[in-house]
């Protein structure tokens, strides 16, 4: 790797076309990728070079940013504001692999993560949002929603688990609910994670062939493939009923898994007017081509 470098050198200082200049330039920050300790782990595994340099680029892109992100949960807790994310999307569509990184070096004591579980009995005869109330956001607290109360636009009813009654209740009630919380002080971002159909084959057979997957894999969701156009149908009655200028839906492109994680730190970053942003040494301008705001008339699932 040393000689490497030492001939870059020399070319550096020979080449004197500004074309090759910038290929000459390119090269040795390509090499400095694989001059890593990320990168060089990568080819002891005898990666593939291309693979190794977009994995060690995708790594330093996302300890920038989440940097910003510590700067902004320093932010929330000392100005005592409440941050509730939800994070929603099809079966295996990458939600708790995002919300992995938002929260990977954020302090313990100024997050959560809620992801709920089947209601017990006694939840099932409660209102519905109340125990979902018992986990939004307290002064100085960002809290992840691992699914929210959408479960019941979408799964309750693609599955049986709630009467067309209840359904429709909630679809009325949700718009109002989110308007409450938000004029009470909540920041609220609502993130939908798209994936194609053929994506979400793949990474469910990878689920079934690797034993650390093994359970992700539920009953519901070896049936999403085959419920695929029922989900898609209740999916675009939510965005159509409760996408609204105070809580939109952000459409987040999660074909591929790194690329949604990025855009997806680098939207909560631009929303929310931390201290110390002016500083970053990273774009927080989202790829509209991965992330964008929902529009009822020229929305066309990515997924």
């Amino acid at each position: 790797m040393k000689t490497i470098f030492q001939d870059l050198e020399t070319l550096k200082k020979k080449v004197k076309d500004d074309e090759l200049k910038k290929v000459v330039k390119d090269l040795e920050k390509k090499f400095g990728l694989l001059r890593t300790k990320s990168g060089l782990t990568q080819l002891l595994q005898k990666k593939k070079l291309a693979k190794i340099i977009r994995n060690v680029e995708y790594e330093q892109e996302l300890v920038q940013l989440q940097v910003e992100l510590i700067k902004l949960q320093n932010w929330v807790y000392e100005n005592k504001k409440r941050v509730m994310i939800i994070f929603e999307g099809r079966d295996a569509a990458g939600k708790g692999g995002a919300i992995k990184r938002f929260i990977q070096y954020l302090n313990p004591r100024k997050f959560r993560v809620a992801a709920l579980p089947k209601p017990t009995e006694v939840e099932t005869g409660q209102f519905y949002f109340q125990r979902y109330f018992k986990h939004l956001p307290d002064p100085g607290e960002i809290v992840f929603f691992d699914r929210s109360w959408y479960n019941r636009a979408i799964v309750e009813p693609v599955y049986g688990f709630c009467t067309e009654e209840q359904y429709e209740k909630f679809m009325k009630e949700v718009p109002e609910i989110e308007h409450a919380l938000i004029d009470d002080g909540i920041i609220l971002i609502k993130f939908w994670f798209s994936i194609s159909k053929e994506t979400q084959q793949k990474r469910f057979k990878e689920r079934m062939t690797n034993p650390l997957k093994h359970w992700k894999l539920s009953p519901v969701d070896q049936k999403a493939q085959e419920m695929w156009d029922k989900i898609t149908y209740y999916k675009e009655e939510m965005f159509s009923r409760t996408h609204t200028s105070y809580a939109p839906w952000i459409i987040v492109d999660s074909n591929d898994k790194k690329r949604a994680r990025l855009e997806s730190i680098r939207y909560v970053l631009s929303q929310i007017p931390y201290e110390g942003k002016k500083d970053a040494v990273i774009n927080l301008h989202h790829d509209p081509d991965v992330v964008e705001r929902y529009h009822r008339q020229s929305h066309q699932e990515k997924g």
